[in-house]
């Protein structure tokens, strides 16, 4: 296996040195002048090592290494130091650093730390891979459910799984559209090709069309080396945009034209490359009203929406909730060391009267809290968590007259609001932002709703 170690040093015969000393070992080495650069290098390549020096201009070793263990919390970080200030280097291990090296160094003493870097490195990737896979597997079985309206599901995936479309599949934040994509996919006929999955929301908008078409190198401040971008990644394969909405307009028309024409031009390079990919696109938009602001384009819209997979929130399959429960009970239960037999009968009415803003995900987080503190076989309504109850009539406060009409709509409309935006909060562990998306609103109005209903979020947890 190919390893990538970036040396991070002010002094370019320092770097030249342990370059032509790695490069020995088979080791791809990316050098950088200061903290900043190697930043700019850690955003464009896979690196698996980082040896970096303690004193540079600008932004020194101990400043990176916090930017590191912000950004790349498991990329190990070797630290470079001279023997007088050994004890900041002890400083820097307690800070996250995987280990020191005292110049002058030996070579030998070099190989050793950073082959030891580099195993620690290999393990997590492949713990990381294990987890995926795993993932994938429980996603791909989570399609489970026999209502109406996901039937409807079922059929539009066996209906569409063995042509080349273009699919669209829209509903609420946590409805399961990267499970029904990684479906669509395994069950088709590119299943033993690859599945490249981009959100294009949690990409800098800087970055993206490098991420999506690469970059030859020197095509910008950071660009050190060519990289192929996920369209070609997903060549033969199929390539799933996940919050499509979220695209900016002056990359839309590139979109397009790779869907239209199959080529991509990679930055810097003016040669098209032909790509052959199935495109599954996703969003919890409603990308209509988005054209009619001119904020996504009407021609990708048409372009996407050859297929269009609308997905059923969870509250409009209230009959899956009860199996999905118990699939992920097992699930998750199993991996844990557990065994359940089932939920009691409270425990299914509880969940079956809530109204899941999160939808199959938070039903999945909750199921998941609920084997951890369950002391028997058999799920319990006290094993679930609280705020399950904080809709409940009985506890809200509003009148209710003797037919089952409130006696004051706006409180009970209001009651309904905050008990969304307390499940939300709590989904999200008290992040606002990540709590408005999951209610499908901006963090604006969502602000407006917390001072409207008097909420206080004294702490966020993360």
């Amino acid at each position: 296996m190919t390893h990538n170690v970036l040396v991070v040093d002010d002094e370019p015969k320092l770097c030249d040195l342990l370059a032509s000393a790695l490069s020995q070992n088979g080791i791809s080495v990316f050098t950088a002048g200061n903290g900043l650069h190697a930043l700019k290098v850690l955003e464009c390549e896979d690196i698996d090592l980082v040896i970096s020096d303690w004193r540079m201009p600008g932004m020194d070793g101990p400043q990176l290494l916090a930017e590191i263990k912000s950004r790349f919390p498991q990329l190990p970080v070797i630290v470079m130091t001279a023997y007088s200030t050994v004890k900041n280097a002890v400083q820097s291990m307690r800070n996250g650093a995987f280990d020191y090296i005292a110049k002058p160094f030996d070579i030998d003493e070099l190989d050793i730390t950073v082959s030891k870097a580099l195993q620690f490195r290999d393990i997590l990737k492949d713990n990381q891979r294990m987890r995926a896979e795993l993932d994938e597997h429980q996603q791909i079985d989570s399609l489970v459910g026999d209502s109406p309206s996901f039937r409807r599901v079922l059929h539009a995936i066996d209906s569409v799984r063995e042509s080349n479309a273009t699919i669209l599949l829209t509903g609420e934040s946590g409805t399961g559209k990267e499970m029904v994509a990684r479906a669509i996919h395994k069950h088709g006929n590119r299943a033993d090709k690859p599945f490249v999955a981009v959100n294009c929301a949690a990409i800098p908008e800087g970055l993206l069309e490098s991420e999506m078409f690469g970059h030859r190198k020197g095509a910008f401040t950071g660009a050190v080396a060519d990289r192929i971008g996920r369209f070609q990644q997903a060549d033969k394969g199929t390539l799933f945009l996940d919050e499509i909405g979220e695209m900016p307009l002056a990359l839309q028309a590139k979109i397009l034209r790779a869907l239209q024409e199959r080529v991509i031009e990679p930055v810097g390079d003016p040669r098209e490359r032909k790509v052959d990919v199935r495109v599954i696109a996703a969003t919890n938009k409603n990308l209509l009203d988005a054209v009619a602001n001119k904020e996504f384009r009407e021609d990708l819209y048409y372009r996407l929406n050859v297929f269009p997979i609308p997905l059923p929130a969870l509250r409009e399959r209230v009959e899956d909730i009860a199996p999905l429960a118990r699939h992920f009970a097992n699930t998750l239960g199993a991996a844990a060391g557990k065994r359940f037999s089932g939920f009691s009968a409270e425990a299914l009415q509880a969940m079956a009267n809530y109204s899941w803003p999160g939808n199959i995900r938070e039903l999945q987080n909750c199921v998941e809290r609920a084997t951890i503190v369950a002391s028997g076989s058999v799920i319990e309504e006290d094993d679930l968590p609280a705020y399950l109850f904080a809709s409940r009539p009985a506890d809200s406060g509003v009148l209710i007259e003797h037919n089952g009409v409130p006696a004051d709509l706006e409180a009970a409309l209001a009651e309904v609001e905050k008990a969304y935006i307390l499940a939300a909060l709590q989904q999200s562990n008290g992040v606002q932002a990540a709590a408005a998306q999951l209610i499908g609103i901006s963090e604006r109005s969502f602000w407006y709703r917390l001072k409207k209903l008097g909420i206080h979020v004294d702490k966020i947890v993360r």
